[in-house]
């Protein structure tokens, strides 16, 4: 049996039917997408924007600063996960205005680079956490590593400016224990194991530092098997934690694992898609919520079920990976939505076809206590 924190959140499958039948969360239909955020020749997916320890959000040179996973736009849009990149954009008056590549070529240890967070310290550097996936020079796995590594940085006249990247250290190692070891060489049907996707927070309680991440349970007895891990800032490192989030017999995959607070309470975000759900759940792909009064627990769904937003059912793959900033406004990006596919387009050509990969409109939360809305 897979071990949590006595106070761990449980999301259970019956909390999760609830999310079935909750119209009330669906995001607006897409009526247009704009194209050219300056990269017509990019794809850019998964994002994660540029905080202050306290979890606001940075506004310098009057924009905020974002970073994306990217890659040429293949005749497949799927193999951009085999190929991706962190790449650095901002947004502001304007709209979106692209910086570049964050890492030189080589630089991370990773065959490629997936999701994770970035926080400004009071020094003005930024401590980058991310998730290398593989191993540079060797065939392509379905390994999972999070590192972290440190640069100054500054904003020169609208332009960011980063100093030399501090050697990238990995910061949290799954134990086998509370967390299975993500080294699938082959994806599975039932989809890759998961130690990725760190996010970062400071706690305002006591100033405490954490890690929370996506994972798999160790010694779980059943599938699926999703969890959310955490870590714990301890001396000059990081320390495991049992999960924070149980999701073991509900969901294999809770992405981008990420805290904002608000009016005394905490509030745990993540993505997961429709078919990541047991069977018979039935729930959509949305952005999911947990909520508790303080970190350690006890964490509960939030709207009863964990649902916060969904894709239309009009289009139910529209968008993906949402992530909610410190004022409640929600970021994401265009998935498969020409034509509100109801599915995955099942050719390269269809997906190319439907596929996105830019920024997706913003939209906004409303809260109250255990309850959320989309605007």
């Amino acid at each position: 049996m897979a071990r949590t924190h006595p106070l761990a959140g449980v999301w259970s499958a019956d909390a999760a039917r609830l999310a079935a039948a909750q119209p009330g969360a669906a995001i607006v239909p897409f009526a247009e997408v704009s194209h050219d955020p300056g990269l017509p020749d990019l794809d850019l997916w998964d994002m994660w924007h540029l905080t202050e320890a306290d979890g606001s959000t940075v506004f310098d040179g009057g924009r905020s600063w974002w970073f994306f996973l990217a890659t040429p736009r293949f005749p497949d849009p799927e193999a951009r996960h085999d190929h991706a990149r962190i790449r650095l954009l901002s947004h502001g008056d304007g709209g979106w205005r692209d910086h570049g590549w964050t890492f030189e070529p080589g630089f991370t240890p990773g065959s490629r680079e997936w999701s994770g967070s970035a926080v400004r310290t009071a020094d003005g550097s930024v401590r980058h956490f991310f998730t290398a996936a593989g191993r540079r020079g060797e065939p392509t796995t379905f390994e999972q590593r999070v590192f972290e590594t440190r640069a100054p940085f500054a904003v020169v006249d609208g332009e960011p400016r980063f100093g030399a990247w501090s050697p990238p250290i990995e910061c949290v190692v799954a134990d086998g224990a509370h967390y299975t070891v993500a080294r699938d060489a082959v994806a599975a049907p039932t989809g890759i194991k998961g130690f990725r996707d760190p996010g970062y927070f400071r706690d305002p309680a006591d100033s405490r530092e954490y890690l929370f991440f996506t994972a798999n349970a160790g010694g779980a007895d059943r599938f699926p098997d999703g969890v959310i891990g955490a870590a714990t800032a301890s001396g000059d490192g990081w320390s495991l934690l049992p999960p924070i989030v149980s999701a073991v017999g509900t969901n294999s995959e809770l992405e981008r694992p990420h805290i904002v607070v608000h009016a005394g309470r905490y509030y745990l975000f993540w993505s997961t898609h429709a078919h990541r759900f047991a069977p018979g759940i039935g729930a959509p792909s949305g952005l999911y919520a947990m909520v508790a009064e303080r970190i350690e627990g006890p964490w509960r769904p939030v709207n009863g079920s964990g649902l916060v937003a969904a894709n239309p059912a009009s289009a139910p793959v529209q968008a993906y990976c949402w992530w909610v900033m410190d004022e409640f406004r929600v970021a994401s990006f265009v998935n498969y939505w020409r034509g509100g596919p109801a599915t995955e387009p099942a050719t390269p050509e269809a997906r190319r076809a439907a596929f996105g990969g830019v920024p997706a409109p913003f939209f906004d939360l409303v809260i109250d206590g255990d309850r959320i809305a989309v605007a």
